[in-house]
């Protein structure tokens, strides 16, 4: 996964990093504080605050003990909530919000990782309209094809069509 952005959510005036998959069409749109989006677009744009922010000392204090940190992983969505983890070399793994996950990992440039089922669940298609539209499963889609189907029958359909 890599950030495409950071995006207002316009009914709800919240911030929201969008994730977009390095080898498919899918994005994961995750709201946001607005503290986290303000670090996550500064280290995007290389922007360095006059003193650090939380997310800059936390790299500072890996780098002085000498760590290193390999991956953050997305790996549980409940309730519209995602949880991730920051992977260090050696193998420590540390639980953290996907905001904070996210802009340890955009300053840092290591690999953004999000678990299958958290894509499957929560992964939004962009469409050629260039509008961000939910995933539809092939049993879905055909499912979808039936009602509309349906739904033209009955709007076609006279009285007389019943009469024998």
């Amino acid at each position: 996964m890599e950030v495409a952005g950071v995006r207002m959510d316009v009914p709800t005036g919240q911030p929201v990093v969008v994730l977009r998959e390095l080898n498919g069409s899918r994005h994961l749109p995750i709201w946001v504080g607005t503290n986290e989006a303000t670090s996550i677009v500064f280290a995007m744009q290389g922007i360095k605050p006059p003193r650090p922010l939380t997310h800059d000392l936390l790299i500072s204090v890996v780098d002085a003990v000498g760590r290193n940190i390999n991956r953050v992983v997305i790996h549980t969505v409940e309730d519209t909530v995602f949880h991730a983890a920051i992977e260090f070399d050696q193998g420590t793994v540390v639980d953290a919000r996907a905001s904070d996950a996210l802009a340890v990992a955009v300053r840092t440039k290591c690999q953004i990782v999000c678990a299958q089922s958290v894509l499957d669940d929560s992964g939004l298609v962009l469409s050629a309209d260039g509008e961000l539209r939910e995933q539809t499963a092939p049993d879905q889609a055909e499912a979808d094809a039936q009602v509309r189907e349906f739904r033209d029958f009955l709007d076609h359909v006279n009285p007389d069509d019943f009469q024998t």
